[in-house]
């Protein structure tokens, strides 16, 4: 039986600093760390080929943006550093021994361990959801949406008009902020497609199904609710917003659910599930207690972001929690500023200092509305609407997307320093004021 190759790095004075996961907080720790005088073997591992710059999967949906723009390849962004990028993905972690087994066998020690894994996808058990589901996490996903959706109507666009309903109805379930972002990209795009097949485009039906009576409940875009459900009845085509709604099976072609104890089905050839996320199972398996865990499976970190039994393991982004009574929201803005952090604290040490807390400071929301449209609420004081909100959220991704590493700007702001500056000034208010009593 073949032994796994194990990789020790004897050749540096000190093992490898290690990071699991290349999302937002596990990519840019990497790009800080190089930009900050780090002298230790630096090891990025995740599975993909490619990062998904994710607040702007929906623009590379609808083809607003390009794949190296939303969808770059790690290789690409750590051209001309020293961070090794491997493919591949971790299947155990040995904290006591500092290693890390690989799916390929390869076996890694390291001397500090970065755990950015993200979360996974649940389906909550629920018949048929993974099989006739897609998911919209990764620039594969969408390509991979893109790809049926455009199929579908290629084929209902040949089809008498008792026979294509189906294939023209697009279900999604879920009506957090990817499903609302979603459903009001498709109920702009899909019309638009449809058109150029010369088919009617007020045939296209889009449908968002949500368990609970409130879109966005408990979210950090709760505050942009209201701007959201007027979004999505003024889109190309209405979205369908179906409340209180219990999806009980997925089928091919259908979708069944239950409200008010009535069984109902959508008749759909296409749906999206952006309904539920677990805590990733590699995250499950650690040899953490309970007391270190939340009622999620979370790892709770201290405010350096250690974990309090292995100080030499950071963890940020979604596995990872500071407090569970008031945890910080599953966010791009939250993920940039833990890397940055970290960053930070694994310098300090390696300079013999002392880490410090990761103050995060969370500066508001941004959210896609449909094609040309958005809402920007800045420091939950005034919400931005429309091609104003647009501009800002298109701006401040825009800024923030990783380039190659001779072209990185080391920022950990959410939100383009320049545009809080100007609407935080009486100035800026006095504008956000006219933005609000101006609907888009």
């Amino acid at each position: 039986m073949n032994q796994p190759l194990r990789v020790n790095f004897m050749q540096h004075s000190a093992d490898p600093t290690v990071i699991l996961g290349g999302g937002f907080t596990g990519l840019f720790t990497a790009l800080h760390l190089r930009h900050q005088q780090y002298f230790q073997p630096l090891i990025l591992i995740d599975p993909q080929e490619r990062f998904t710059f994710k607040p702007l999967l929906y623009e590379f949906l609808s083809g607003e943006l390009r794949a190296d723009q939303v969808w770059p390849r790690y290789q690409e962004l750590l051209q001309g550093s020293d961070v090794t990028f491997v493919q591949d993905a971790a299947q155990a972690i040995d904290l006591p021994q500092r290693q890390i087994e690989l799916a390929s066998g390869s076996c890694y020690t390291y001397g500090h361990l970065i755990l950015a894994l993200g979360s996974t996808t649940s389906y909550f058990g629920l018949e048929g959801a993974e099989e006739n589901s897609f998911q919209f996490n990764t620039g594969e996903d969408a390509v991979t949406l893109a790809r049926h959706l455009q199929h579908c109507l290629q084929q209902a666009s040949q089809m008498p008009p008792q026979q294509r309903q189906a294939l023209l109805t697009t279900a999604i379930v879920g009506a957090g902020p990817a499903g609302v972002e979603l459903a009001a990209t498709l109920a702009d795009l899909l019309p638009n497609w449809y058109a150029d097949l010369g088919g009617d485009p007020q045939e296209i039906r889009v449908v968002l199904l949500n368990r609970g009576p409130e879109i966005l409940k408990g979210d950090i875009n709760r505050h942009c609710r209201q701007t959201a459900e007027h979004a999505l009845e003024k889109r190309t085509v209405a979205v369908e917003l179906v409340t209180e709604a219990e999806v009980i099976a997925i089928h091919p072609k259908q979708l069944e659910f239950k409200r008010q104890d009535q069984a109902e089905s959508v008749q759909a050839g296409t749906v999206v599930w952006t309904a539920g996320k677990a805590t990733h199972p590699l995250i499950k398996s650690l040899a953490v207690p309970a007391a270190h865990r939340d009622q999620r499976g979370r790892l709770k970190v201290s405010p350096t972001l250690q974990l309090p039994d292995f100080l030499e393991v950071f963890a940020g982004g979604d596995c990872a929690v500071v407090d569970d009574q008031n945890p910080l929201p599953p966010t791009a803005q939250v993920a940039y500023q833990q890397g940055a952090a970290i960053a930070r604290n694994l310098r300090a040490i390696s300079v013999g200092h002392r880490p410090s807390s990761a103050e995060v400071k969370l500066r508001g929301s941004l959210m896609k509305l449909g094609l040309g449209e958005s809402t920007a609420n800045l420091f939950d004081r005034f919400e931005l609407k429309g091609k104003v909100g647009h501009t800002i959220r298109e701006a401040t991704y825009l800024e923030l997307l990783p380039t190659p590493i001779h072209n990185f700007k080391a920022t950990t702001e959410w939100l383009v320093d320049e545009v809080f500056h100007r609407f935080s000034s009486p100035v800026g208010l006095a504008v956000a004021g006219e933005d609000r009593s101006h609907p888009s």
